[in-house]
């Protein structure tokens, strides 16, 4: 299936949204458009703050980061395999020692990574680290007037909707958390970046919104096409897309970049019916119906045989595809990952776990 053809986005900065109509509709404020501006601005001096360093996007990313850049990690799992030169605190991005390390370092850029996704875990405790950390991450950039802030969001807070259009763009409503409460974190916390863009112009905001990440990681989309036989619902084929988790570490070097600003999807190298996905990945697809469909998911999902709860069923049924042209003409971003290359890494890790 091809994908659409898109004209490049206006460097113009948008008017900012009045705060009356930010509170009527804050989930589909329109999106700030990227700019990159016009001359080649020199590397400023200074530490990348990488939060969730421990996760295997935070790992990836931090060691490309260190051949060019001090990195300073923070998450409260340990690193004991970390390259020598990266400073990593084991530390809660909750506590007050946080707000030491911006204190005692000249951090240049965040790059926020730090997001609890498990929804094993209870709703508050996902509130808690999700949103009250990042506000608080947020009030330290303020105070300490760190001049680029990356934050990983994603392309699920989109949503998948019966009605939703081929390919959305970064204008299109953030609906992901209407039929899955999971989502409703991801989503304040786009909107609250989205919000810091508007209110710290001197900071570059970057918010990048990639489709289903696979690899290697640990996430609801690579553990599902892990699954030797996942569930499909009868009569639903969505097109899907797929990135590679190393396509989307590029995509956050390129975020960092000097004059890089706005808000980006990251998609892969195209689209493929997720019948495909799964037997290209080494699964044999069971299709059954709807009822059914969300039984047998709430079953694998309480014997701990599957990562994939019923509530993000609605990704087997509606499209929640991406345009990407805005990332590829502003920030020069482009998928080296093939889709076969991607499901290969896929596969290896099914095997060492089985």
């Amino acid at each position: 299936m091809a994908r659409g053809v898109f004209g490049p986005t206006s460097a113009r900065r948008p008017a900012e949204p009045s705060p009356a109509a930010a509170e009527l509709e804050p989930a589909t404020e329109a999106a700030p458009e990227p700019t990159t501006g016009t001359r080649a601005k020199p590397a400023p001096e200074g530490a990348v703050l990488v939060t969730g360093i421990c996760g295997r996007l935070g790992k990836l990313l931090a060691r490309e980061l260190h051949r060019t850049d001090q990195v300073v990690g923070v998450d409260r799992r340990a690193f004991p395999d970390r390259p020598k030169d990266i400073i990593h605190h084991q530390l809660d991005m909750r506590r007050k020692k946080m707000k030491d390390i911006f204190r005692s370092r000249n951090v240049r850029a965040v790059v926020h990574l730090g997001v609890l996704h498990d929804p094993r875990r209870s709703e508050r405790e996902r509130h808690s680290w999700n949103i009250v950390a990042f506000q608080r991450l947020l009030d330290y950039m303020s105070q300490y007037q760190v001049p680029k802030l990356v934050v990983l969001s994603g392309a699920n807070v989109y949503g998948p909707q019966p009605a939703n259009p081929q390919f959305l763009t970064e204008e299109a409503p953030l609906l992901g958390a209407q039929h899955f409460g999971g989502m409703r974190d991801l989503v304040e916390l786009d909107m609250l970046a989205q919000s810091f863009f508007w209110k710290h112009p001197d900071t570059e905001t970057v918010v990048l919104r990639p489709c289903h990440v696979v690899g290697r990681v640990h996430n609801a989309a690579s553990n599902y096409l892990r699954l030797e036989r996942p569930v499909m619902v009868m009569g639903f084929d969505p097109m899907m897309q797929v990135v590679h988790e190393k396509d989307v570490v590029r995509a956050i070097q390129l975020a960092l970049r000097p004059g890089a600003r706005g808000i980006f999807n990251i998609r892969g190298p195209g689209e493929m019916p997720l019948s495909h996905l799964v037997k290209k990945a080494g699964g044999r697809p069971r299709a059954v119906p709807a009822p059914l469909a969300r039984v047998a998911l709430d079953q694998l999902w309480k014997l701990r045989l599957s990562s994939f709860p019923s509530q993000e069923l609605d990704h087997l049924r509606y499209l929640c595809m991406v345009d990407d042209s805005r990332a590829r003409t502003e920030l020069g971003y482009e998928p080296v990952h093939s889709i076969d290359r991607v499901l290969r890494d896929v596969r290896r890790l099914r095997y060492r776990l089985s």
